[in-house]
């Protein structure tokens, strides 16, 4: 039987890398410890860098996933975009065209592309800018065909998620790297990579 390898560059957000999780297995972990299959093997590299905003990504993914890539195996490039851009006035526009750049420039390279969507926080004012932000990035990649896991719509007002962020300084712990690992699942990530969702 052939198997078919896949290598998978992660970049964005620290909930990548599991901050914040005793088990250290962050959401990407989780979706990855789901996708085994012996037809497929998948290599898995995280580039996950604290406070970077979508500028930040723009400017640092080809550098870094690039050199994880090779002409052996099926490359692909999750992008966990990061909360910070929130943090900055008038940033809808600009980290619009920032995620923009990023699926161009891996289109042109033939990188198939899965991006993950920014979770809301505690903050109400704060959510209230996320949300603009999901939305300008929805659309972003909803024009270039891209698939886009929105994790903040189901998570906003959901007890659990809340709970979670109130009881770890406002991360995520088990439970909610539990809750962002099921969308990612259940919302792309078997289509994204052509492998059968499993029945169990």
């Amino acid at each position: 039987m052939e198997i078919r390898r896949i290598r998978i560059a992660s970049i964005g957000a620290e909930t990548l890398a599991g901050v914040g999780d005793s088990r250290a297995l962050g959401w990407l972990g989780r979706v990855l410890a789901r996708t085994v299959t012996p037809e497929v093997e998948i290599e898995s590299y995280v580039l996950a860098s604290p406070g970077d905003t979508t500028e930040a990504l723009s400017h640092r993914w080809e550098t870094e996933a690039l050199s994880r890539f090779s002409a052996h195996t099926d490359n692909r490039l999750v992008v966990a975009l990061p909360e910070h851009d929130a943090n900055l006035e008038g940033s809808s526009a600009r980290a619009r065209l920032n995620l923009a750049n990023i699926l161009d420039r891996a289109g042109q390279q033939g990188i198939s592309v899965l991006v993950v969507g920014p979770p809301p926080g505690l903050d109400e004012e704060r959510n209230r800018r996320l949300d603009a932000l999901n939305s300008a990035y929805h659309d972003v990649a909803e024009r270039r065909d891209v698939p886009y896991v929105d994790t903040f719509t189901p998570l906003l007002g959901h007890e659990q998620w809340r709970s979670d962020l109130a009881g770890g300084q406002g991360r995520p712990g088990q439970s909610g790297y539990g809750l962002l690992a099921w969308l990612v699942l259940h919302r792309g990530w078997y289509p994204w990579l052509g492998i059968a969702e499993p029945t169990s």
